[in-house]
C-alpha cells in the first residue's frame, strides 16, 4: 500500500506562544521569545537568557487529579496533542483508536525530573521518594501518557534523536500510514528548559549572551528553550471521508547520518540528508519554494548548512528563502523540528514565510537569502524542513500543498 499523508491538525507549545494562531502571528511579526531565565539560578553560568515557555497552565490541558505523574515534557506534549486533536476536530471520540498512532521525539525527555531526583537525594537526604516521580522519568513516559490521555491503543514510539527527533517521529509516523498500518498518527515532539541542557551549550561554549543570530557574521552562538510540537497526520482517504481541513501534504523525507563526530555537523551528510528526501518525495531540488533551516546560530552550524546548501542547489540557491525560526524561539531541543514542521504547513497554508530575525551583518560563508527582520509574502508549494542533531543524525522533512 501507498497511502497520501496529509496534516490536519497542528498544537503547539512555545516560547513564542501557545496555539496555532498565537505562534503563526508571533512569527509573522517577527517577535523573540527569548529572557532572563527563570526556571533555576544562572549566575553561575556565561549566559542568562533562553527561550521558557510562559504562561503555560497545564490544568487547561489536563485534569488536576492526572498531573501528579506527569513531567513538564509531558505536560506540553499533552497539551499540543489536544490542541492538534482540536483543531483536527478529533476530540469527539470520532476516530478508531486501534489504528491510531502516536510519535514523539526529544532530546531530553523527563530531565527535570531527574535533576529534581538528584537535589531531593543529594542535597536534602530524602529517600522516601514518591511513586508519581520516579514513573516520569522513563523516556517512553511521554508517549505513553499521550496514550493513556486519549484512550489510543496504536502504534506508539518515542524517538531520542536529539535536536533531529521531531523529523524523525514525523517521518517514522508517515510510514505508518503510508504503509496502512494506521489511519491516524500524532506526531511531533517535546522538550523541558533544564540545567543540563542550558549548562552542557554553555560549556561547549555555543550559547550567544544575548540573542541568536543565525547567518549572520558576528553569530555568537544558539539560545536554549523548550517546548512542543504535535501533528496530526492522516491517509488522504481517512481525511476526506470525514471532511478534514486539510493543512499540507507530505511528500516524504529522507534521513542520513554522518559517522564522522559527535558535534561538528558534516556537510556531506548533510547534503546526502536532503537529497535522500527529494527521492523519497518524488520532487526535484527546482521544486522547492521554501527552505526551513536546522540554523542554531552557531558559527559551525550554520557555515555547514549553507555549504550543503550551496552544494545541493548549485546555481539556483540565493534564490529560496531559507529562514531560522530559532532567531525567535530558541533551539526547543526534540520540539524544534516539529515546531519548524508545524511553521512549514502554516507557510504552506498561508503563503508566508517567517524571518530571521537579529540579522545585521552578512557572511560571505552563509550568502543565502535568510529572509532577514521581516516576514515576506511568497507562494509556497513545496517546502524543505531540515533538522540535524548531535552525533551526525539528520533528517529533512518535504511538504507540499495539498491540491487534491
Amino acid at each position: 500500500m501507498s497511502n497520501r499523508v496529509v496534516i490536519t491538525g497542528l498544537g503547539v507549545v512555545s516560547s513564542v506562544g501557545i496555539g496555532r494562531e498565537d505562534f503563526w502571528e508571533s512569527l509573522i511579526k517577527g517577535t523573540s521569545g527569548i529572557s532572563t531565565v527563570k526556571s533555576f539560578d544562572t549566575s553561575g553560568h556565561f549566559t542568562h537568557n533562553g527561550g521558557e515557555v510562559k504562561h503555560f497552565e497545564p490544568k487547561a490541558f489536563i485534569r488536576e487529579d492526572h498531573l501528579a505523574p506527569l513531567s513538564r515534557a509531558t505536560q506540553f506534549a499533552i497539551a499540543a496533542s489536544k490542541m492538534a486533536m482540536k483543531d483536527a476536530d478529533l476530540l469527539k471520540g470520532n476516530i478508531d483508536r486501534k489504528r491510531t498512532g502516536i510519535c514523539v521525539g526529544t532530546t531530553m525527555g523527563s530531565v527535570q525530573t531527574s535533576e529534581l531526583i538528584n537535589e531531593l537525594i543529594i542535597l536534602q537526604g530524602k529517600t522516601d521518594l514518591s511513586a508519581d516521580l520516579i514513573c516520569q522519568v522513563p523516556t517512553h513516559s511521554t508517549p505513553a501518557a499521550v496514550s493513556k490521555e486519549f484512550g489510543i491503543s496504536g502504534n506508539f514510539m518515542m524517538f531520542s534523536t536529539a535536536c533531529a527527533a521531531g523529523n524523525y517521529a514525523i517521518g517514522y509516523g508517515f510510514d505508518l500510514i503510508q504503509l496502512g498500518r494506521s489511519d491516524i498518527v500524532l506526531a511531533g515532539g517535546a522538550d523541558p528548559f533544564s540545567r543540563v541542557a542550558f549548562t552542557g551549550f554553555n560549556q561547549f561554549s555555543a550559547v550567544a549572551p544575548e540573542k541568536c543570530r543565525p547567518f549572520d557574521k558576528n553569530r555568537k552562538g544558539m539560545m536554549v528553550a523548550e517546548g512542543a510540537g504535535m501533528l496530526i497526520l492522516e491517509s488522504l482517504e481517512h481525511a476526506l471521508e470525514r471532511k478534514a481541513s486539510i493543512y499540507a501534504e507530505i511528500a516524504g523525507y529522507g534521513l542520513s547520518c554522518d559517522a564522522q563526530h559527535m558535534t561538528l555537523p558534516s556537510v556531506e551528510g548533510i547534503s546526502r540528508c536532503m537529497m535522500n528526501a527529494f527521492r523519497n518525495a518524488g520532487i526535484k531540488k527546482e521544486d522547492v519554494d521554501y527552505i526551513s533551516a536546522h540554523g542554531t546560530g552557531t558559527l559551525a552550524n550554520d557555515k555547514a548548512e549553507c555549504a550543503a546548501i550551496r552544494e545541493v542547489f548549485a546555481g539556483f540557491h540565493k534564490k529560496i528563502p531559507i529562514s531560522s525560526i530559532k532567531s525567535m524561539l530558541g533551539h526547543s531541543m526534540g520540539a524544534a523540528s516539529a515546531l519548524e514542521a508545524i511553521a512549514c504547513a502554516l507557510a504552506i497554508r498561508n503563503n508566508a514565510i517567517p524571518p530571521t530575525i537579529n540579522y545585521e551583518t552578512p557572511d560571505p560563508e552563509c550568502d543565502i537569502d535568510c529572509v532577514p527582520n521581516l516576514s515576506r509574502e511568497h507562494i509556497v508549494n513545496i517546502a524543505l524542513n531540515n533538522s540535524y542533531a548531535f552525533g551526525g543524525n539528520n533528517a529533512s522533512l518535504v511538504l507540499k500543498k495539498f491540491t487534491g
